[in-house]
């Protein structure tokens, strides 16, 4: 699981809720901002993550399971 990856399932779960990022963030009870791309690195070019609380937020504002959010990130499949 990679930096872009999550966010792209924050973007795909928020377009399954008829949702921009920003309205997904809104309804959550967070800053319409808090998913916006400028705020996905940081000005030294770390990447930032999303908080666990941010996820639990969307989760829980939309009824949604883990596994529901979990089904937008794509899974790799390791040779053991």
């Amino acid at each position: 699981m990679t930096h872009e990856d999550v966010w792209s399932a924050i973007e795909k779960f928020a377009i399954e809720h008829n949702m921009s990022c920003s309205g997904l963030a809104k309804c959550s009870g967070l800053d319409p901002t808090t998913f916006n791309k400028s705020k996905r690195w940081s000005k030294e070019g770390q990447p930032r993550w999303p908080s666990t609380n941010s996820i639990s937020k969307i989760l829980s504002s939309t009824g949604a399971s883990l596994e529901d959010f979990t089904k937008f990130i794509p899974s790799q499949n390791v040779d053991r």
